[in-house]
């Protein structure tokens, strides 16, 4: 075995160095600031209070009331840590799951909370999966 056998893995060790010094890889830089809009967030944010109500045992439902802040990861899917307000609605979660509950508006049913939570995503798979999330009463 001669010096032959070194030439391909130099090699590519080389081209391997150029692409790096040419930025030709995806560098990740933590996580960005991303639009505030729940139109963007629409799937991230239905995967979270579905996986709220189901492990609540309040009588009603809940849904995000404002998207307060998102930030997102480019990693090996898309990793989201985002800021929401919660409330409960008028719909009872033993009853048919309507997409438009109204939140509730009578005084001693009122309820509000301010959750933080970190979803990992691959978007084009439809996978999600919760990582980690607290809630504050509001």
């Amino acid at each position: 075995m001669g010096v032959g056998c070194w030439r391909n893995p130099l090699l590519l060790l080389a081209a391997l160095v150029l692409a790096a010094r040419l930025g030709h890889f995806q560098r990740w830089e933590g996580f960005q600031e991303k639009s505030t809009s729940v139109k963007n967030m629409n799937s991230t944010l239905k995967f979270f209070i579905e996986t709220y109500n189901n492990a609540s045992n309040d009588t009603y439902l809940f849904q995000v009331d404002k998207l307060l802040r998102s930030q997102m990861q480019l990693t090996t899917g898309v990793e989201y840590m985002v800021t929401v307000k919660i409330s409960r609605t008028k719909c009872e979660r033993n009853g048919t799951r309507n997409h438009s509950c109204p939140i509730q508006n009578k005084k001693k049913l009122k309820k509000s909370f301010i959750c933080d939570f970190l979803v990992y995503t691959v978007p084009w798979m439809n996978y999600y999966q919760l990582w980690n999330n607290s809630c504050l009463e509001a």
